[in-house]
């Protein structure tokens, strides 16, 4: 059978089945299973493809998802994060849209926490909304900043789905971390500045309110406390990756016993706060886990019926310049972004998308980032972000879901600035691991 037939049969076999609602990374593995044994010798098929799988599932570079997510999950569950913000707020005294570039600033400091844009997200969105509408500030100037630097948590390392993406796509996962910061960080200054503009014009936007003057030993004071002992847990991960004194599993460790013993010295650590973020841990690193599984087994399909193979030599034969094939592949993962949640896209691309990456002599790691931001897009865009839902979880009462669509707008276009200015300068994302490396 042509190659073309078999990729479509597996693609118009999975969308089905996600139609009918059938969970994503179970019904990839049952096509997968399903494909194997009908083109790839029966039976036979079926037992290569699971030590694939098994092969797959115990390499020792998944174990920093599983470390990340934990470092995270205790920072949500045992309020060290929200303590965090309130003293960063400190700082910020009467400057227009205060609360608004809180959202921006802290975003971009949890990120380096929890390693999840959705615990972000919910977690910004649950401080800051209620104070947001006590202050009557426009619910999207409220709501599209938490969205936005929510996001951020794939952008800046520790990145759950960062970890993710440079296993599957076989790129060192400590490279691709650092990788990932200059592009995260140039994220957040546009955020920052959209929101000073904004609100420069439209100061009804965010009304200015009275703040208490607060004695600047007072602002020291819960610096020390509540922002530099973070910062230390961040320097841990990220400096110790980056000046090659770790590697990402040890640095995924450190984080997370620095998060166990802060939360225990704030003494915010109980039974409680433990069971709550071991769980949470365990049922997000499975699915990942699954997800693994289910894109490893495609890739080995792809493989052994040369549909990866034929891709490839369609794509070296094409008379277009690689930018514009980069802007279609691109442009995939925008569409499949209305529609499916991150590691969804995620598991269908990354498999298909790095051989031809390879074949057009692109840089693998700024590939990569330009994939993650384009999958980062996809977690607020409308219809069916899942940003957007978890935002509909903490919104005000009368909120709609269009109000959440237009709020997520206007930040949509400014990471699509970000990721042109990536694909025009490819340094942002090269930069810093070139100087890792010497």
């Amino acid at each position: 059978m042509e190659w073309w037939l078999i990729l479509l049969f597996i693609l118009i076999s999975l969308f089905a089945l996600m139609f009918m609602k059938v969970p994503v990374a179970f019904a990839f593995i049952l096509v997968n299973m399903v494909t194997a044994f009908i083109f790839w010798n029966g039976e036979e098929g079926l037992k290569l493809l699971v030590t694939s799988i098994e092969n797959s599932l115990t390499t020792f570079t998944l174990v920093p998802i599983a470390l990340f997510i934990l470092m995270g999950e205790i920072m949500f569950h045992s309020g060290v994060a929200p303590r965090m913000l309130n003293a960063l707020d400190k700082w910020l005294g009467n400057i227009p849209g205060r609360l608004s570039i809180l959202s921006v600033f802290g975003g971009t400091m949890l990120s380096t926490l929890t390693a999840s844009s959705m615990a972000s997200t919910a977690m910004l969105g649950s401080t800051l909304l209620p104070e947001m509408e006590k202050q009557n500030y426009d619910r999207k100037m409220a709501m599209g900043p938490i969205l936005a630097s929510g996001g951020l948590a794939v952008m800046i390392p520790p990145s759950a789905l960062g970890v993710l993406l440079a296993s599957l796509g076989k790129i060192s996962v400590g490279d691709f971390l650092i990788a990932i910061i200059l592009p995260g960080i140039l994220m957040a200054l546009l955020f920052l500045i959209y929101v000073f503009i904004r609100v420069k014009i439209h100061p009804a936007l965010a009304p200015k309110y009275t703040v208490s003057t607060i004695p600047i030993s007072t602002k020291i004071k819960e610096t020390v406390i509540y922002i530099l002992p973070l910062g230390s847990i961040i320097f841990l991960v990220i400096g110790s990756i980056f000046l090659g004194l770790a590697s990402p599993t040890e640095a995924a460790a450190m984080g997370a016993i620095g998060s166990f013993i802060l939360a225990f010295a704030y003494k915010q650590m109980n039974m409680e706060v433990l069971v709550k973020a071991v769980s949470g841990t365990l049922k997000l690193t499975g699915m990942i886990l699954m997800i693994v599984a289910a894109s490893v087994a495609f890739s080995q399909i792809l493989a052994f019926t040369n549909i990866a193979r034929s891709l490839v030599n369609l794509v070296s034969n094409l008379e277009i310049a690689p930018t514009i094939i980069l802007i279609l592949m691109l442009l995939i993962v925008l569409f499949l972004g209305m529609f499916m949640e991150s590691l969804s896209i995620m598991m269908v691309t990354v498999p298909i998308y790095i051989p031809l990456a390879e074949v057009l002599d692109f840089n693998l790691l700024w590939f990569a980032v330009l994939l993650l931001i384009a999958i980062e897009i996809g977690q607020i865009t409308p219809p069916f972000g899942l940003g957007l839902f978890v935002m509909q979880g903490v919104a005000p009462k009368g909120t709609t879901m269009l109000d959440i669509y237009k709020s997520a707008t206007p930040y949509i276009f400014l990471i699509l600035i970000t990721l042109v200015i990536v694909i025009a300068f490819p340094s942002v994302a090269t930069w810093l691991p070139d100087i890792m490396e010497r």
